[in-house]
């Protein structure tokens, strides 16, 4: 039987803070990130992740597999269109953590600065800790990319 690393056993925390700025309305970049969080989301490899997101307080956010299957990631604890979206939960962590994602928007004339930030407490493996920057960067450019997109289409 495998055993475990003093490391792995070991309460671990994670602050993940990231910027962006998105060449797009405020409302647009607010829809363009509940999409991306939902019904849009992908993985970077271009699989669909198949994410739901009950954009409401206490709303669900969930991975839904079909047939009744699927993962909690957590659920809204503020909503607050079209600049504050705050989820709380386990996340895409099968083991004992918590997590808290903050996305913060700004209007800045017709552009949009995101504040990004996700942080967790719990037996959080070092690759985890390590990776989880890319994906969150990943995730921040397809909601550049879709709202900026959008952004053209309305022009």
């Amino acid at each position: 039987m495998p055993t475990n690393t003093s490391e792995e056993r070991e309460i671990q925390t994670l602050d993940i803070r990231q910027e962006q700025t998105v060449d797009a309305p405020i409302d647009v970049v607010f829809q363009a990130m509940l999409d991306e969080l939902g019904p849009q989301s992908q993985m970077p490899d271009g699989k669909p992740l198949a994410l739901k997101l009950e954009a409401w307080p206490g709303g669900r956010w969930f991975r839904d597999l079909g047939n009744s299957a699927g993962h909690l990631w957590g659920h809204v604890q503020v909503i607050k269109p079209p600049t504050l979206l705050e989820i709380c939960g386990p996340m895409p962590m099968s083991y004992p953590a918590t997590n808290h994602l903050q996305y913060r928007l700004t209007a800045e004339g017709e552009r949009t600065r995101i504040n990004f930030a996700h942080r967790a407490v719990g037996l959080i493996p070092r690759e985890h800790r390590e990776g989880m920057p890319q994906g969150w960067e990943f995730w921040l450019k397809r909601i550049l990319e879709t709202a900026e997109s959008r952004r053209d289409k309305k022009r």
